[in-house]
This record gives structure tokens, sequence and C-alpha cells, in this order.
């Protein structure tokens, strides 16, 4: 096979050992190092000295990142490879082989390298995702709160839409305090701007509502709960104040230019940027990066019979985010993406339903951010421009077997 490179060097990562296999020619050199700073150091410096030109290592958990990042700062070229794209064979498995094979396989040009964005991107990728997991642990802090309020008996997600909103909080500050919160208490409240007077409850229904038994516990609980996420809010405020200033000009204008995308807020579009970054040309076609997102089908076809096409694993933020964009996006009435969604969750399931929609949703955002174009909502009415002969054909048929009879005529010739 043909030699891309002369000097190369396959790396194994652990949590407290690493092995590095430096091929050169023919010839391997193994050295072991831990994994303090001082050690990698050590490792990049002997690299340099023998003029290595490519390093590869597996993506071991999260232990290859470091290393990725002191390489990355002393100038040599590092890659980033699948483990599963490179399995040794079985019955020979150790440190030493592991390191040697990927050498071997990074001499011959036989190695895929995974996607690493740049420094900037990654840090900006982490402040995004921290983000994310604290609005996840709110959403958790809110459920809890539901289930709590529900032991005591106090129905307040019939009355009010948001339970941690300003109305629901100053109800509840009523009833922790040990007060009664009665019909007069409540117009009270409306006068004075505590609760808004726009709630979907009648007044008495609230008061009915709110009418619960909670303990001098559950009392303590529930100022706990509420203190801890207030305290989350915060914490994700400065977060969000952290990654606007972050953010550069161009991520700032591809996140706005994503919003219009139906079902994508800021929030949401910062978190698409932060994994896909502004420059798609990385991404040969909008296929590719449907791909390495893990949204479109899978190929699986032997003998000219294709079995399961399941997706395929991707990028969890990206993938996670653009979901739940699509149940957003679904809901906007005379759109394409609402009409997508019906035509294929009506044999698919909801499921694959929402997935498709994700998958179209990242091709329009692929094809923004690449050639500056706008989006365009295809409209509700897209698939019905298709096969309006058949489709005609295929209703009368149906009433047929219900035993109607009907003649069609087309609004032209009515008219």
């Amino acid at each position: 096979m043909e030699k891309i490179y002369d000097k190369c060097c396959g790396i194994d990562v652990h949590k407290k050992l690493i092995v590095a296999c430096l091929r050169s020619g023919r010839k391997n050199e193994i050295r072991e190092f831990g994994t303090s700073t001082k050690e990698i150091l050590s490792m990049t410096d002997w690299l340099t000295s023998e003029g290595c030109e490519m390093i590869a290592m597996e993506s071991t958990g999260s232990y290859w990142k470091p290393i990725y990042n002191i390489i990355e700062s002393c100038g040599l070229q590092a890659i980033i490879v699948n483990a599963q794209h490179m399995k040794a064979v079985p019955g020979r498995k150790t440190d030493v082989k592991d390191a040697e094979w990927i050498a071997d396989l990074l001499q011959h040009g036989l190695l895929k390298a995974s996607y690493i964005p740049d420094k900037a991107q990654r840090e900006l990728r982490e402040l995004v995702c921290y983000r994310k997991s604290l609005i996840e642990d709110e959403a958790r802090e809110l459920n809890r709160l539901q289930k709590m309020l529900e032991g005591g008996n106090i129905k307040l997600s019939g009355t009010v839409s948001d339970i941690n909103g300003k109305s629901s909080r100053n109800m509840l500050e009523v009833i922790l305090s040990g007060e009664v919160l009665d019909l007069k208490k409540l117009e009270s409240m409306v006068s004075e701007k505590k609760v808004s007077k726009r709630l979907k409850a009648p007044k008495q229904k609230i008061v009915e509502d709110m009418d619960g038994v909670l303990t001098a516990l559950q009392r303590k609980m529930i100022r706990e709960l509420l203190k801890h996420i207030d305290e989350l809010e915060r914490h994700i405020k400065n977060l969000s104040d952290d990654i606007d200033r972050f953010m550069d000009s161009g991520e700032k204008a591809a996140v706005k230019a994503i919003e219009e995308v139906p079902g994508i807020g800021k929030v949401s579009a910062e978190a698409i940027i932060s994994v896909i970054g502004t420059d798609m040309t990385r991404f040969p076609t909008d296929r590719h990066i449907s791909k390495w997102a893990g949204l479109c089908p899978g190929n699986n076809e032997s003998a000219k019979k294709r079995n399961s096409g399941r997706t395929t694993k991707g990028n969890k933020t990206l993938k996670t985010t653009l979901v739940l964009c699509a149940h957003a996006a679904v809901r906007v009435k005379e759109s394409y993406f609402a009409a997508q969604f019906a035509r294929i969750s009506v044999h698919r399931g909801k499921k694959r339903a929402y997935v498709a929609v994700a998958h179209s949703m990242l091709i329009a955002i692929y094809h923004m951010l690449r050639y500056g174009a706008t989006f365009k909502d295809l409209g509700s009415e897209y698939y019905n421009a298709f096969n309006r002969e058949r489709k005609a054909e295929g209703c009368l048929k149906k009433l047929k077997q219900l035993g109607y009879a009907a003649n069609i005529a087309t609004i032209a010739d009515l008219a």
C-alpha cells in the first residue's frame, strides 16, 4: 500500500496511561507516558524532535481532550478517530498492539478523521452544553415542584400555564406563609397586580384549586425547591450573557438567520451554531452533515435486500436540539414542516416523523449558512401540487368503498 506519512505516531489513550508508537518507515518505537501535563509535554517534545508529521488517537471518553489541546498548542498535527473505525484483529489486543495498529493505519491513510472544531468554537460549545444541562436541571426541579403540589392537593397546573410564573409564585408565597388564599385576598392581589387578571380559570375556581393541605415539612421542601429554581435561573442567565459576549459577529449573524426557520428560537440557534459552526465547507454536501448529525436513514443492504434503515449515532447535542425544534415546528400551521409531519406520521409513526422534520430543518440550515440563502417556507400545500389526479382518484375510490358515488369537476370547468 502507498505510504502517506513517512513519520507518524499512533497513541492509545487511557485515564492514567498513554502508549505512543512512533512509526518511521517500517520501524516502530514504543514509549509510555503518564497523563499529567508534564508527561504530555515530554511526549510532544519527543515527537517534535523526531519530526513527526501526523498523530492519531482514539476518541476515548474525554481523556483525549487535554492531550489534543496540548498537542495543538505545540504546533503538531493531530487527528481524532472513532474507535469503531479501527478495531484491531481479535485476540491480539494489548496497549502496545493498539498503538502500533493505529500508527500503521495512519501511515497508509486508512483513518478517517473526526470533525474537531477550532479552540474558540470548542469553548463556545462547552458554554452552550453547560447551559443546556442547567436548563434540563431546572425542568426536572419544576416537575418535582408540580409533584409536590399535587401531593398537597394544590391544583396549580390546572389554573395557570406556568407554575413558575409571577402569578404562580405570588400565590404560592401566600400559601407557604400559612395564610389562606380566599376570594377577597385574591381580588386584592389582582388589584395590586401581583396576580394577572387574564388567568384562564375563574377566580372562584382558582381559590378552590389553591385550597390544599400542606404540612410544615412540605412547605419547607417547596421553599427549598423554589430557591434552587431561582439559583438555576441566575446561572442560566449568566451563561447566556457569557455566550452572547463570546460569540463573534459572524456567529451572531448566523444565529439570527436560522431563527427564521419555524420552531427554532435563540437558545436553540446558539446551540446549533456552537456545534456546527458557520463554515460549512467542511461538509461537502447536506448529506454529509445529516450523516454526521445522525438524522438521515442508515444504509443496511445485503444481497440487494434492504434491511433496517434506522438512523445512526451522531452528535448528541445537535440531534436532540433539532428534534426538540421539530416538535415546535410541526405546530406552526400552514407550514411545510406541519404538512411533512402529517404526511409521514400516518404510515411511519410520530417519532420517525419528528426525526424526518429535524432532517429537513438541518438541510435548510446547511444551505442558509453555506450559500447565504434565506429561508422560504414551501407551505402546507406543497405535497398537494404533486400527482393531483392520482390523489383525486384515490379519494373517489375510498368514497366508492363507503357506498357513495360522486362525479368531480375542476373549479376551472365549473367557472
